[in-house]
């Protein structure tokens, strides 16, 4: 431990912690179990949980000062959480994807396509999530969750040489 004292008797690592708002650290007291336990049910391995966990905290920190402005801090910073988790759940996803294997090829297609728009499909096709908890999660306009799902759709037909027909909405006769 003497190495980590300075000739002057002043500890370079005590120099480096930055001055956090009192409130935060309190906030992060009460809150950082519940956070951690619902990161790890969520992510399934205490280290992708502790990551998720700095990451939230870091995020909640670089808005502190809005989030106190905000009716409702619990309900903002656990927002910031759940973004947090299903974020990193969607990256982890993205990397396992491709060693699955499907004989259309489907695993592979999925993994080409633009990261909003794989989000987009897994999100609604395998969490089953509706478009106003998709557009909640990602932060985008209900359009914006339909406009990525159909140009998914569109890119996946073309790298899995379906042919796929829109679904007749307007009452058209077939």
């Amino acid at each position: 431990m003497t190495e980590d004292v300075r000739a002057d008797g002043s500890s370079p690592v005590a120099d480096a912690v930055l001055p956090l708002p009192l409130e935060f650290e309190a906030h992060y007291v009460t809150h950082q179990e519940a956070y951690h336990r619902y990161a790890l049910f969520y992510l399934g391995s205490n280290d992708a949980a502790e990551e998720a966990v700095h990451r939230v905290f870091y995020e909640i920190l670089r808005h502190w000062d809005a989030l106190l402005a905000e009716s409702n801090l619990q309900q903002q910073t656990w927002a910031i959480m759940r973004r947090v988790v299903i974020s990193q759940s969607l990256m982890s996803f993205r990397k396992k994807i491709t060693l699955m294997h499907s004989n259309i090829g489907l695993f592979a297609a999925l993994s080409k396509l633009p990261a909003r728009q794989f989000d987009v499909i897994v999100l609604r096709y395998i969490e089953r999530y509706d478009t106003k908890r998709i557009s909640w999660y990602l932060g985008i306009t209900h359009s914006t969750v339909d406009y990525h799902c159909r140009k998914a759709k569109e890119r996946l037909s073309e790298l899995l040489k379906l042919d796929i027909e829109p679904k007749n909405t307007k009452g058209k006769a077939e």
